[in-house]
């Protein structure tokens, strides 16, 4: 089952629009430009990003902190750690 979650996590940052990032963006509070949806989406889907090692996940928000802006990146990063807590899925990305 662990596997499972993983493969559909990587697909979906792989498959995710310009415009699902802005939306997720105004849904939880931090705003993205269409130019910076689009140069997240190009990053996720030419680089392979492992969210579930800690040394991917901090890449994949430095990269994100380039695009964006550091506080965004920030932002970004508080939410995608409430989120895995609240959905019970900490114990995959230690």
């Amino acid at each position: 089952m662990v596997n499972f979650i993983k493969d559909m996590v990587q697909k979906k940052l792989k498959q995710i629009s310009a415009q699902e990032l802005i939306h997720y963006g105004k849904q939880y509070g931090f705003s993205l430009t269409q130019q910076e949806a689009e140069m997240i989406m190009a990053y996720l889907k030419q680089h392979p990003v492992d969210p579930f090692d800690a040394e991917g996940r901090k890449q994949m928000f430095q990269q994100l902190a380039r695009i964006t802006d550091p506080a965004t990146a920030k932002k970004a990063q508080k939410l995608f750690n409430e989120l895995i807590h609240s959905y019970g899925l900490g114990y995959l990305f230690e």
